[in-house]
């Protein structure tokens, strides 16, 4: 699918891409399209935009937070889908979905994969939906060419990965750690060897994500990873210091 294609161009210039992580609504989608232009300006090769959802499980306590904040506000799926149509008319890198099962469900899941071909979005994350269960899904994302995008962890065994790999498109979205989103990873040996049945279970290219914060561990991924997924640390930075902020962090990552 279109996805992977974009990927594997961007591969062809860089040693590793950068993913970035936004809650839509949150704190408004007017601050959203700011960082968006931030993140775009510097670099940025890839953002998964999140549809809230009000028990978000692989979330931690920042993206958790930010869900519930953006549902209080009173964002919805259509508001959403507007505003990726919006954001990938007017940039031209890959943007994706994430979200929770239960919005694709009530949203209607064959509506769901025609609107996001509709507007634009390349891939769809749904983390709590196992392909055994989605069936039909996987049959909406071949028939609009909207790369399902599903998750190795490290407790997945070499068959189970084999398995997603079957189903999978796109990329393969690798968990670092145990856990939820937002407490810094640690990148050491059992990591790496975690990384090597990663790539030797697909052909498809590798992200990394939950934790991952700083330069060191952009770098850290060089050599082992296609793609380094930034998610919790620009909210925060977004809540503390300002859109403004973001830009300049993108800068440093690499």
């Amino acid at each position: 699918m279109l996805l992977e294609q974009n990927i594997r161009k961007k591969l062809e210039t860089k040693d590793i891409l950068l993913m970035t992580h936004i809650v839509l609504g949150y704190p408004s989608f007017d601050v959203n399209r700011k960082v968006i232009e931030q993140m775009v300006a510097n670099g940025v090769d890839c953002i998964e935009m999140q549809i809230p959802f009000s028990e978000p499980m692989a979330d931690g306590p920042v993206i958790l937070k930010a869900n519930q904040d953006s549902l209080a506000l009173g964002t919805t799926v259509a508001d959403c889908m507007a505003f990726g149509r919006e954001m990938a008319d007017k940039y031209d890198i890959p943007f994706l979905y994430m979200t929770y099962y239960n919005i694709v469900y009530k949203y209607g899941e064959e509506q769901f994969f025609k609107d996001c071909h509709d507007s634009g979005i390349q891939g769809v994350i749904i983390p709590d939906l196992p392909p055994e269960m989605g069936k039909e899904l996987l049959q909406f994302a071949e028939k609009y060419q909207v790369a399902p995008i599903f998750i190795y962890t490290p407790t997945s065994t070499d068959k189970r990965m084999a398995e997603l790999n079957e189903v999978a498109d796109g990329f393969i979205y690798c968990v670092a750690r145990r856990g939820v989103t937002g407490k810094k990873s640690d990148l050491g040996d059992d990591f790496s060897s975690y990384l090597t049945r990663c790539r030797t279970a697909t052909s498809l290219p590798l992200a990394v994500g939950f934790g991952i914060q700083d330069r060191d561990d952009v770098n850290g991924l060089k050599g082992k990873a296609d793609m380094a997924v930034i998610g919790s640390q620009t909210i925060r930075l977004v809540e503390e210091q300002g859109p403004e902020a973001v830009g300049p962090f993108i800068a440093r990552l690499r």
